[in-house]
């Protein structure tokens, strides 16, 4: 699926800082998206430059293996009274 030029979170987030700023009018929600959608199409996408890819560590010396506990005793069975 193509993505969307602006996501519908990136829209609600524009558009309630609109309503925020306009001193949060009532009834003028779809007013306020549509001019969020228009701001967030309108601005020019900033470019991505790469960074140099940085140099691989040496790899690590693998750590001996842990020894095994020693298993533990068995319970002693309970007692039962008559």
């Amino acid at each position: 699926m193509a993505q969307k030029k602006s996501t519908d979170e990136q829209i609600r987030d524009a558009a309630y800082d609109i309503w925020m700023a306009e001193g949060q009018p009532h009834g003028r929600d779809e007013e306020h998206w549509q001019q969020a959608l228009e701001k967030l199409n309108a601005a020019p996408k900033a470019k991505t430059t790469r960074k140099p890819a940085a140099k691989k560590a040496a790899p690590k010396a693998k750590a001996a293996p842990k020894a095994k506990a020693a298993p533990k005793a068995k319970a002693a069975p309970k007692k039962t009274e008559k």
